[in-house]
């Protein structure tokens, strides 16, 4: 692959994508990834790809349907019809239809900024704050749809009680060192914490500070 293509895969095969090429996906004749023709779910222009000066862009070309983008962190956004996002990393782009479609678009990572996330068996988040082992695990119970890809891709935490039964755990001893994870997070100045969005703003921060990864997936495998 020359240095500044772009690498997609969707449907199992592999597509370089050179700046000048257009690429295109959605259930027309004329794309380049023609996803599910029969589907009337799925727009048939659903979106394109193309670089502008150093950096790759997904554009939503619909009309009126929505495109969702995870983010390497596993986060979701919406993307509006007429919209784009840039592409950094390993971004997957998913059409929705009667059945989910999904793209893997691999851009150069973003520059790194300063800081990072420590080694071991625990890690520094926010002001002081450690994360041991056991942490880490309620952590991964709760949030690994975020994780996971294709269609186990869920960006919602699972409930108390899943994640406990999950671990094996009583449900009153996750959600107290979640709380108490909570607590301590909002004393180090992390916002957020606290309030009825707390636990998705938890399941950010942890995935963007690199409290929990991808890898820590085997922590739960059974």
């Amino acid at each position: 692959m020359r240095d500044g293509d772009l690498l997609i895969v969707a449907n199992g095969v592999k597509y370089e994508v050179a700046p000048e090429e257009p690429f295109t996906f959605g259930r027309g004749e004329s794309c380049t990834v023609r996803l599910a023709p029969d589907d009337t779910a799925i727009s048939r222009l659903a979106g394109s790809v193309e670089r502008d000066g150093p950096v790759w862009f997904v554009s939503n070309r619909s009309n009126k349907r929505l495109l969702a983008v995870v983010d390497r962190f596993g986060l979701r956004s919406v993307l509006a019809p007429g919209n784009r996002a840039a592409v950094e990393g390993r971004v997957r782009v998913i059409v929705n239809g009667t059945l989910n479609h999904e793209l893997v678009l691999h851009a150069p990572e973003p520059t790194r900024r300063s800081g990072g996330t420590a080694t071991g068996t625990a890690t520094s988040a926010g002001e002081g704050v450690l994360v041991n082992d056991q942490d880490r695990l309620a952590l991964v119970a709760l949030f690994a749809g975020y994780l996971q890809e294709g269609n186990r891709y869920d960006p919602n935490p699972k409930s108390y009680a899943a994640a406990a039964a999950r671990l094996g755990w009583p449900r009153t001893t996750l959600v107290k060192r979640i709380e108490y994870l909570r607590l301590r997070l909002d004393k180090a100045g992390v916002p957020g914490m606290q309030g009825w969005n707390a636990l998705s703003t938890l399941a950010e921060f942890s995935l963007t500070s690199g409290m929990i990864t991808k890898d820590d997936l085997r922590l739960i495998a059974r």
